[in-house]
């Protein structure tokens, strides 16, 4: 449940709901919205006491959450919330502006980094990815540069000023991956990893949380819950294609979620059309398609040479195609009412 504060409420009465949860052995979240302060009430049902809460001064009433995921629920927090992301220049997700996320799939070398991140950020990039640690379904294929591959991304991002999305697999890297990296990425082999939700949670840096192959809309938010709840409120969520049966793309990108996203949760949400297809030519149109149905942001993969790319160079945009890309996607959203 959430305690709605009166408007006007001050510290003081908000630090006693607070204290009154924390004496119950539940835990609380404070959202502060431009009109309301409400706080969060996490934990057991069984000892929840409303009446006690509830005539507390400052209250103004209780309401019961309904939805399995309480802090990332839109009943809890109604205002959509906007993620700062870093960089010099200022990149958000959420709000009106549409955000970019475009860079290689893993970081093969030093000067073939360089020479994407500065590409892309021409082409009105606001953020880079680039994947250090890979993940791969066969052991014998690139793995990643690992802390090479962090201190490049490093470079880069001194270099454009864009902020770094990067992938952390494991719990005894988020450490390591925080101290170089502006945005935290769980892949969807990891979204039903709960230790390393609860690691990333633990830290100050944005997570972006892909969709598992197979995940619900449920489980999808519950597995956000998890990194809230455990003390980071930044969570951006990405679509990235479950598995289906159809066999022409690599995934089945499913942009229904966003809507219902949009109106389950706060968070915001951004689409990944190259996981979600797996073919390059196919890309625009889906990026297109995503910011028509209110994605937040797009992340894409591009390399400058996709035919002899390490990883993914089949659903990789050249850095030309990526620039053309990022200027159609301007023309949707200003027909929605955004912009880039």
């Amino acid at each position: 449940m959430i305690v709605v504060m009166r408007e006007g409420c001050t510290p003081q009465q908000v630090e006693a709901v607070v204290q009154a949860i924390r004496d119950m052995n539940l835990k609380d979240h404070v959202i502060v919205g431009t009109e309301r302060t409400v706080v969060a009430v996490i934990g057991d049902d069984r000892y929840k006491d409303r009446d006690a809460l509830e005539s507390l001064p400052g209250v103004d009433r209780i309401v019961p959450i309904l939805a399995p995921y309480k802090i990332a629920s839109r009943q809890a927090h109604p205002e959509p919330s906007v993620i700062a992301l870093g960089g010099r220049h200022g990149a958000t997700v959420g709000g009106p502006r549409i955000c970019m996320i475009a860079g290689p799939c893993s970081v093969e070398d030093r000067s073939r980094l360089l020479e994407v991140a500065q590409a892309v950020k021409e082409a009105g990039a606001h953020a880079l990815r680039g994947g250090a640690f890979k993940p791969r379904t066969n052991p014998y294929e690139f793995q990643g540069l690992g802390e090479k591959g962090l201190e490049i991304l490093a470079e880069a991002r001194e270099r454009t000023g864009l902020p770094v999305v990067t992938e952390v697999m494991s719990i005894d890297q988020v450490l390591l991956v925080a101290r170089y990296a502006d945005v935290l990425q769980i892949g969807a082999r990891n979204m039903h990893n709960f230790n390393l939700l609860l690691g990333v949670g633990k830290t100050s840096k944005p997570v972006l949380l892909k969709r598992g192959f197979s995940a619900t809309l449920n489980e999808f938010l519950l597995a956000a819950e998890y990194i809230i709840q455990a003390g980071n409120p930044d969570v951006i969520l990405c679509e990235r294609g479950i598995r289906t049966h159809e066999d022409y793309v690599r995934n089945t990108l499913p942009l229904a979620i966003v809507p219902a996203i949009k109106r389950e949760s706060h968070l915001p949400i951004v689409v990944d059309p190259a996981h979600g297809t797996g073919h390059a030519y196919m890309v625009p149109a889906m990026c297109r398609a995503a910011v028509a149905a209110g994605a937040d942001g797009i992340m894409v993969e591009v390399h400058q040479d996709p035919a002899h790319a390490l990883t993914d160079g089949a659903q990789s945009l050249t850095p030309e195609a990526f620039a053309r890309t990022v200027q159609e996607v301007a023309a949707v959203a200003r027909a929605v009412g955004r912009e880039l």
